[in-house]
C-alpha cells in the first residue's frame, strides 16, 4: 500500500536539511518572536522588488502567505490575541517607507492591486522553527498559475531555499480566520491608523451605466466608489474584489478602465485599457496594464466604452 508523501517528499527534499547534530539542537533554538516575523515579512517584500522590478518601474507583491509550524503558530498566538494584526500594520508602514525611497529616486511606483493581503498559516510538515513564504502580485486573483514560487527557511540551517512547486501544494496549508488581514493600498504611501474597512468607508462618488442587453432594458446600474482605486471591467473578469465594477456585458474589456481618486487635490483621474474609450466625446489613449496614462476625469463626465456602453461619473 502506498504511503502518503509529506510536503518535502513531494518536492524532493525529505531529510535534506536534518542531521543527528541539528536534531539535537532543535529544542534549544529560540521560538518565534514578533520581531522575527516582522523582519521576515519586510525582507520578503524587499526581495520581491529586487526580483520583479525593471527599468524605472518598481514591481512588488501585494499578497503575502507566511507559513509556520502548527505548534509554533499556536504557541505564538496563545495570550497574544491581535498581535499578528499589529505586526502586519507595522509591516505595511515599512513597505510605504521603502516605496517612498524608490519614488524619491525617480522610480515609477504604481500598484498592481488596490489592497495588501496577509495570510498567516501553518503546515503539518513544517518542523518547529521553520518559516515559509509565498508572494502574489495580484491579491485575490482566482487564476491558478501552473507553479508557485515558495521560499522556505529551515530553522536548522537558517538558509533560505526557493523552489517552484505546483499550485496544488496549497491544499495542505491550514488557514486561520484571525490570520487573514486586508489593508487598502494608499497611493500617497501613507498608512492610515484605524483605517475603516471597505464596508464602513464613506462614498466618494458613484458610477452609473445602462447596458443595452435585453435583460437590463431600461435599467440603470449604479456602483458606489468607496476607495481611491476603482476598476471597471467586463463579464470575463472572474475577480470579485469590492473595488471592481464588473459590468455584465461582453462589450466592455476585462479590465477596461482604472479610475483613481487623488486625495491631495480632490480630483479623479482615468486610465483606459479597453479597445476604445471616449471621455466627453474625446478619445482616451489606450494604456498598457503596467503603464497607465492618466487623464483628468471631471465629475458629471460621460464615458463611452467601445462605442456601446455609456458610463457616467457623479458626485456622491
Amino acid at each position: 500500500m502506498d504511503t502518503k508523501s509529506n510536503f518535502w517528499q513531494r518536492i524532493g527534499l525529505q531529510d535534506w536539511f536534518l542531521t543527528d547534530e541539528t536534531k539535537r539542537k532543535i529544542e534549544k533554538l529560540p521560538q518565534l518572536t514578533p520581531d522575527t516575523i516582522y523582519s521576515f515579512i519586510v525582507d520578503k517584500f524587499r526581495d520581491s522588488i529586487n526580483e520583479m522590478s525593471f527599468g524605472d518601474r518598481v514591481v512588488f507583491y501585494h499578497e503575502f502567505i507566511i507559513t509556520f509550524n502548527a505548534e509554533d503558530y499556536q504557541a505564538f498566538t496563545d495570550n497574544k490575541q491581535g498581535l499578528f494584526g499589529l505586526i502586519v500594520q507595522e509591516s505595511v508602514k515599512k513597505f510605504y517607507d521603502i516605496l517612498k525611497e524608490h519614488r524619491q529616486a525617480g522610480k515609477t511606483v504604481e500598484p498592481s492591486g488596490s489592497k495588501w493581503v496577509f495570510r498567516l498559516v501553518s503546515h503539518p510538515d513544517y518542523a518547529r522553527g521553520d518559516k515559509g513564504f509565498i508572494g502574489k502580485l495580484l491579491p485575490g486573483n482566482n487564476h491558478k498559475a501552473e507553479n508557485l514560487r515558495v521560499t522556505f527557511i529551515p530553522r536548522q540551517t537558517g538558509i533560505a531555499q526557493t523552489f517552484d512547486v505546483n499550485n496544488d501544494i496549497l491544499k495542505g496549508f491550514t488557514y486561520y480566520s484571525d490570520g487573514y488581514m486586508e489593508i487598502p493600498y494608499e497611493a500617497q504611501l501613507e498608512y492610515t491608523e484605524g483605517a475603516p474597512s471597505p464596508a464602513e468607508q464613506p462614498v466618494i462618488a458613484r458610477l452609473e451605466t445602462i447596458i443595452p442587453d435585453k435583460q437590463y432594458s431600461g435599467k440603470k446600474i449604479e456602483f458606489l466608489i468607496k476607495t481611491t482605486d476603482t476598476i471597471v471591467s467586463g463579464n470575463e473578469d472572474d475577480r470579485d474584489d469590492p473595488n471592481i465594477f464588473k459590468i455584465d456585458t461582453e462589450w466592455a474589456n476585462s479590465p477596461h478602465l482604472h479610475i483613481r481618486y487623488n486625495k491631495a487635490d480632490g480630483n479623479f483621474y482615468l486610465a483606459s485599457f479597453g479597445e476604445v474609450t471616449t471621455l466627453n466625446e474625446v478619445l482616451v489613449p489606450q494604456s498598457e496594464i503596467n503603464a497607465p496614462q492618466w487623464v483628468p476625469l471631471p465629475l458629471n463626465s460621460r464615458m463611452l466604452l467601445n462605442g456601446i456602453i455609456g458610463l457616467n461619473l457623479f458626485k456622491s
